[in-house]
């Protein structure tokens, strides 16, 4: 995953770079604590498999599905957590974490929608805010079309969810329009699927304490995700 900014879990502490992981190329020199882990074969083989052009939706959705369930798990594990103490049925005492409460996610409408049912699997309860941004004809330049958050959001945690970045002027827009509604970048999680280089970069020098966690980074975007996902290719 690649990681950036300085977000972290409350009870938690900074740790150092594991074994396999690496710094990624073309993001040197763009800001503190980026980095990618090394990953599994079973993820790069996911990945290899919803790039094939030949793959059947089936194939694709159940691949992409997986690859959206460790990044939004992988996501809750940098949100904040408490201690508590249960009662097992046996009558004994455990001693376990919970979250903190005030979180929720932001889907980047429309692929990012894709992602909300992994987030929903994980945590049902969890509120999903919404935006829209599409390129101007004109202009080419992002705007905003559609904004629905939780009205508290200012207070919470945000998992901001789109799955391919490609130039990262989508997010950034989106990034601005939830600063408008009070949230800090410092508080802002990316899930991504997929970022390129120069997306990656972008959205770290515009927002450098934003967190982003992806699976792969790679020059070549798989802009397809949207379409094949949704069946409209």
């Amino acid at each position: 995953m690649i990681r950036s900014g300085s977000y972290r879990p409350s009870s938690g502490t900074s740790k150092p770079r594991a074994e396999g992981e690496r710094e990624v190329e073309g993001l040197a020199g763009c800001g503190r604590g980026l980095e990618v882990k090394g990953l599994r074969d079973s993820v790069l083989g996911l990945g290899k498999l919803w790039r094939l052009g030949t793959a059947s939706r089936g194939d694709f959705m159940f691949s992409a599905d997986r690859l959206i369930r460790l990044v939004v798990e992988e996501g809750l594990n940098q949100l904040p957590y408490k201690e508590c103490m249960v009662t097992t049925p046996t009558g004994y005492k455990y001693e376990g974490v919970k979250f903190e409460k005030g979180n929720c996610g932001v889907s980047i409408m429309r692929s990012g929608e894709a992602m909300e049912q992994g987030l929903r699997d994980c945590c049902r309860s969890i509120r999903i805010g919404k935006i829209l941004i599409q390129s101007d004809e004109e202009t080419q330049r992002a705007k905003v079309y559609y904004a629905k958050f939780p009205p508290d959001i200012y207070r919470r945690k945000v998992l901001l969810m789109y799955p391919i970045l490609s130039t990262g002027n989508t997010v950034i827009e989106a990034v601005k329009v939830l600063i408008e509604h009070g949230v800090q970048p410092s508080v802002i999680i990316l899930l991504s699927l997929f970022s390129t280089p120069h997306g990656a970069k972008s959205i770290i020098q515009e927002f450098p304490e934003i967190t982003i966690l992806t699976t792969e980074v790679h020059p070549v975007a798989p802009t397809h995700f949207g379409q094949k996902y949704f069946g409209t290719d």
